[in-house]
């Protein structure tokens, strides 16, 4: 659905703890100020429903309510916990505000949280499959003022979408610019031959093997 787009909310879809596009936009003007005040960072996450237009389509709206149920309680929870400010900005497109998080710490939060909404929605439905994208931008590094920070996480859920969805990503040309301060010119170096042979984003790589790695800890 369109940025701006009615969201539904009938009775069968949970907002609590979710403010509606209108009330989010004002929250964020007034945190973004907050924060600014005191120098702090503000990151902002975009998060989007993979294939929920076509589980509506294929089994039912009922079960595309049991989708977005289940990722505005995940949300909720996690915005709760973090004291973040969430929203729902479009049918299937939420937001989650989170001041004071630097870019690195709000991209591991995000990978977490996309994996969370994803088991989430998985228990929740009867039939069908919906998958979480993320996309993730912050100030002062991606944008000086709250319009312009919308538009760059809007721009980093592209691109997650583009990397075939179930994906975080930063704003376009910064995705996992971040790498360079953790991996070797040698490691970078195979790193990009193996995405040109694979035919993958070097981002899509890094986080295969960064699942691989936690379901193997998480198994042991």
């Amino acid at each position: 659905m369109p940025r701006g787009a009615a969201a539904r909310t009938d009775s069968k879809v949970k907002m609590d703890g979710c403010l509606s596009a209108t009330e989010f936009g004002s929250a964020m003007a007034q945190r973004w100020k907050q924060a600014r005040e005191k120098g702090d960072p503000v990151t902002l996450l975009l998060v989007d429903l993979d294939g929920l237009h076509e589980l509506n389509v294929t089994h039912g709206r009922d079960e595309g309510d049991r989708a977005i149920n289940a990722s505005l309680a995940a949300l909720a929870k996690n915005a709760k916990a973090e004291r973040w400010t969430l929203g729902r900005v479009g049918g299937d497109e939420f937001a989650l505000l989170a001041p004071g998080v630097a870019t690195e710490a709000a991209f591991l939060r995000a990978d977490a949280i996309r994996r969370e909404l994803d088991s989430a929605m998985a228990k929740a439905l009867r039939r069908g499959k919906v998958t979480a994208s993320i996309g993730v931008a912050s100030s002062p590094r991606d944008a000086k003022s709250p319009d312009e920070l919308m538009r760059k996480a809007d721009l980093a859920l592209y691109a997650a979408k583009d990397q075939g969805g179930g994906a975080v990503a930063l704003t376009p040309g910064d995705d996992m610019i971040l790498k360079s301060s953790y991996y070797s010119s040698a490691q970078l170096g195979r790193l990009r031959s193996l995405a040109e042979r694979m035919k993958k984003k070097e981002a899509v790589l890094l986080r295969e093997a960064l699942d691989d790695l936690l379901h193997k800890h998480e198994r042991s």
